[in-house]
């Protein structure tokens, strides 16, 4: 469950305008769209009424912020200040000095590790490609809902199309016959022959990956969704999840600082 303060509820019921049992200018149609698009939630769920007097919206967002952890409730806060700034929705009482205080509750709410994979930011699409936004649309999804394993496939398309992007902007030749283990050892010998890693340890590591990346393959085939299997086991999933997480994490990194310095 999300971690907030009565005070800090009331703060954020006055900005979303919920006093008369409403939210912002959702309607409940648009309001149950809204959840699914950004977490892939049913508001509806009957367990977000239980103890309430009724099923309002107010009264499902305040079950939402009861049940779900932080890192989830500061994602739909945001999601919330987003639309209503482009719609113009937010109650006239609304201050800056309320959104300052907001900002600052969903800043506290994102800092608490309650998300099942700390990389969890890590899964975004590198490159405007529907396939690409989707997969990674998914696996989001999939760590909110604490289901790792019911995403692994999809963990392994967007983990290929990642490597795709980086290795074709560093030169290496990329064609859909290419597996994933191969294509994550010729990014790491394009980044140690550019001069980008530092330290051995580094170089190592990266190489080490080269292997797990390749047990991927079987885990993907024989231990997902991918086909008619039993999926593999919870903590199996998390560590898959945060290992990869954690290497698309730095290449993202390594890519930046690259940026930079050759600018």
């Amino acid at each position: 469950m999300a971690t907030l303060s009565s005070i800090e509820q009331r703060k954020l019921e006055r900005l979303l305008g919920m006093g008369p049992g409403y939210v912002l200018d959702f309607s409940d149609r648009t309001f149950s769209l809204f959840f699914e698009e950004h977490t892939g939630l049913d508001i509806g769920n009957a367990k977000y009424r239980a103890n309430r007097s009724s099923g309002s919206k107010a009264n499902r967002m305040r079950g939402f912020w009861t049940i779900e952890p932080d890192h989830i409730v500061a994602k739909v806060l945001l999601a919330m200040i987003e639309h209503a700034n482009e719609y113009q929705c937010f109650p006239p009482e609304v201050d800056a000095a309320l959104l300052a205080d907001v900002e600052k509750i969903i800043g506290r709410l994102h800092q608490n590790p309650s998300s099942p994979v700390p990389e969890v930011d890590a899964f975004t699409a590198s490159v405007n490609d529907l396939d690409f936004e989707a997969a990674a649309r998914h696996i989001r999804t999939a760590i909110d809902q604490n289901e790792p394993a019911t995403a692994l496939d999809r963990l392994h398309v967007f983990t290929i199309k990642f490597l795709r992007t980086h290795c074709e902007q560093r030169g290496v030749e990329v064609n859909r016959d290419k597996p994933l283990h191969s294509l994550m050892g010729e990014y790491v010998k394009a980044v140690r022959v550019a001069g980008l890693l530092e330290s051995e340890m580094t170089d190592r590591i990266l190489r080490s990956s080269i292997s797990v990346f390749e047990a991927f393959n079987d885990v993907r085939n024989n231990k997902s969704l991918a086909h008619d299997n039993p999926i593999l086991n919870h903590s199996e999933a998390l560590l898959i999840f945060s290992h990869i997480g954690a290497s698309i994490r730095f290449i993202r990194a390594l890519e930046g600082r690259a940026a930079v310095q050759s600018r």
